[in-house]
């Protein structure tokens, strides 16, 4: 095939189910011939409805070679003993064909795996049992097996097989054979062979023709969408759906992470769609990607990329829990496996989602008891990878929150060589997140409550020390929905109710006077410290509601603007920052409480940090901890201790100087338990002499 345009005229005009299966599987059916004609028993694995038509010219050429053929599938004969189901009447006849063959014969079972149970390896049935001593009984028998793909045998049976034949699917070179020319006019002019094997690479010769053939529509059509959307539809299976989740409409933020799914993926695969030779097409997928992993927190949307990247590429998904594939009986976690893959095949092309795909694809040998399922199904998936063709469109996409678990042999290349990290957004994604569901919801943020809402979010979740992620803003989101419908708001949403929203369901810690009182005096003394420190970040908000990180009180600063850059003096700060607690503590109440604990134990940290690993100690130099002796050690702490006291004596002697501002800061703060960055500014400078 020179061109991937085929003319109508090179088509056939008529193609019956039995022809069909003949042109798609030529070496197959030569291949089974070839080997019962040596003696050799052939097990062939293909979907239950091809088995009569790729039985049948099979047949027929034995038959021409001299061979006798009897086909075992249980119907009923005249000389059936009465009373026998279907098992029955299979033994019956097996048994039969077996004890009274004298001379070498092919004996078909159309059924085998039916027969055995679709057993994969755990305890056989009594008739299971049966059969298997039947198959080895009679060595002038040559068998014919077939068995579907989503089906197990077990090995005693396997083994009786040295020819596998496996089908799935039609093979691309032989798709122009497959359709006539009215199905193909249904297409436009002439036949894109590439574009329509896309969509039927996993479907079988019998079951393409029932497709192609119940395609209606009207001929040469100048939008030939209609045509491809019935075969999208027929090729589908009860399990897999097609997502409606649009990556750049649907999805905010996170451009990084779109424009490397476009770059990479995307682009790629639609331009796999326009190639115009075989070699061209060939040549782009061998670059395409088709294990991918997404990486990152919970609830950062590493699923609704997979789906959205699946949206892009007209790829149906199939959802699938690690968990849940795993079961007890022997073998029975990989055939669920291997059947999730055979889905997705026959529905090409598809997006297999592995979700929590560490729960079954840990590093071999890191697990934690267990009978080995979790090694087998790693070997599995490892074999069902490597066994795509290049040129079926289906991709394999794992989620995970440690991707630094995952079985190394997994990220080989050919395997999930194509990683992609979703972190907790940052401002500006959930920014976007936020527009998006303010117009779905129809919240009617606005400007301002837009942007109370990005910097709220840049606290932790309130009640806990987690950041905000995707997730958590769409059920702040709809919380704030909830809210407008049963209060019948119609106008724009206040920052009262944007509040209420991120805070509904926080159980606050209920403070005394006295315990609220000495909470707002430390975190003001943290802000005061804040905001004449040169080197700390501006205020963000200051609260004394307990609702950020599970604390009492907090004081939250911006990000740095120099994320990856550290000086001395920005560390000096922070340490006067973290001792500014302490200091308004000891200021205004001579005493010390037990949240100061926590704020020392920050500035040690830093402290030492500073000494034993940067050299920003007295002493220019490093030490190399763990590894120094008595002395040294008394100098490191020596070292630690005098930063630590200047540090201290710097935030005293600030809160003392500010203590009119710390006074209306903290009185301001009690009145109304929650100050932003523009109430602080006001604030700055008020009440010197106080």
């Amino acid at each position: 095939m020179s061109s991937v345009l085929v003319e109508e005229a090179a088509l056939s005009t008529s193609l019956n189910p039995f022809q069909a299966t003949a042109a798609a599987y030529p070496g197959e059916l030569a291949s089974s011939r070839e080997a019962l004609a040596a003696g050799l028993p052939v097990l062939v694995e293909c979907d239950k409805q091809l088995v009569p038509f790729f039985y049948r010219p099979l047949r027929d050429q034995l038959r021409a070679d001299g061979f006798e053929v009897s086909y075992l599938d249980g119907r009923p004969r005249p000389d059936d003993p009465p009373g026998l189901g279907l098992m029955g009447r299979l033994l019956f006849h097996l048994a039969e064909a077996v004890r009274g063959a004298v001379e070498q014969r092919v004996l078909v079972l159309p059924h085998l795996d039916l027969v055995m149970g679709g057993a994969a390896g755990g305890t056989l049935s009594s008739e299971a049992r049966e059969v298997v001593a039947l198959l080895y009984e009679n060595p002038t028998i040559v068998w014919l097996g077939f068995k579907d793909l989503t089906l197990s045998i077990p090995p005693v049976i396997q083994n009786l097989f040295p020819r596998k034949v496996h089908i799935l699917g039609v093979p691309r070179d032989r798709l122009d054979r497959l359709v006539t020319q009215a199905e193909a006019r249904k297409f436009g002019r002439g036949l894109h062979t590439f574009q329509l094997y896309r969509h039927v690479s996993g479907v079988n010769a019998v079951q393409l023709r029932r497709v192609l053939s119940a395609i209606d529509g009207e001929d040469y059509p100048t939008d030939p969408s209609p045509a491809w959307s019935q075969l999208r539809q027929s090729t589908l299976t009860s399990d897999i759906e097609l997502p409606d989740i649009d990556l750049h409409n649907d999805i905010g933020g996170y451009e990084s992470v779109k424009e490397r799914l476009q770059q990479e993926i995307i682009d790629l695969a639609r331009a796999h769609q326009e190639a115009t030779t075989p070699g061209e097409a060939r040549r782009i997928e061998g670059l395409i990607p088709r294990g991918i992993i997404f990486w990152g927190p919970p609830g950062t949307g590493k699923t609704l990329f997979a789906k959205a990247m699946a949206r892009s590429l007209g790829a149906a998904v199939i959802v699938v829990s690690g968990p849940e594939l795993k079961s007890r009986w022997v073998g029975q976690s990989e055939a669920n496996l291997r059947r999730v893959f055979v889905a997705a095949r026959r529905s090409a092309p598809a997006v297999i989602i592995f979700d929590e795909l560490d729960s079954f694809a840990s590093a071999r040998g890191t697990y934690d008891g267990g009978a080995g399922v979790e090694h087998a199904m790693v070997n599995t998936l490892l074999t069902e990878m490597d066994g795509f063709r290049k040129n079926e469109m289906v991709f394999v996409v794992g989620t995970t929150n440690f991707v630094e678990s995952l079985d190394p042999a997994l990220m080989r290349p050919g395997r999930f060589e194509f990683k992609i990290r979703v972190p907790w957004p940052s401002d500006e994604d959930r920014r976007e997140i936020l527009k998006i569901y303010d117009r779905k919801m129809d919240l009617q943020l606005g400007e301002a409550g837009l942007e109370y809402a990005v910097k709220r979010s840049s606290d932790p979740v309130e009640g806990s020390t987690q950041p905000y992620s995707g997730d958590h803003i769409q059920a702040v989101c709809r919380a704030l929905a909830r809210a407008r419908l049963r209060g019948r708001r119609t106008g724009p949403s206040t920052i009262a109710e944007i509040e209420a929203a991120l805070t509904a369901h926080v159980d606050r810690p209920r403070l005394t006077p006295e315990e609220e009182r000495v909470v707002a005096i430390h975190e003001c003394g943290h802000a005061i410290c804040a905001l004449y420190c040169e080197h700390a970040p501006p205020i963000q908000r200051i609260t004394i509601q307990g609702d950020l990180g599970g604390t009492l009180g907090m004081v939250r600063l911006e990000d740095p603007v120099n994320r990856y850059v550290m000086t001395r003096n920005q560390l000096l700060d922070r340490m006067c920052v973290s001792f500014g607690g302490r200091a308004a503590e000891q200021v205004l109440l001579d005493d010390l409480s037990a949240g100061a604990g926590s704020d020392l134990e920050q500035a040690t940290r830093i402290a030492r940090g500073m000494v034993e690993l940067l050299g920003m100690g007295p002493e220019p130099k490093s030490y190399l901890v763990g590894k120094i002796s008595d002395p040294t050690r008394a100098e490191v702490d020596a070292a630690v201790l005098q930063i630590l006291r200047d540090s201290e004596a710097r935030a005293i002697e600030l809160v003392t100087s500010h203590r009119g501002e710390l006074l209306a800061l903290c009185d301001e703060l009690l009145r109304h338990k929650t100050l932003d960055a523009t109430s602080l500014s006001a604030l700055k400078g008020r009440g010197v002499d106080g």
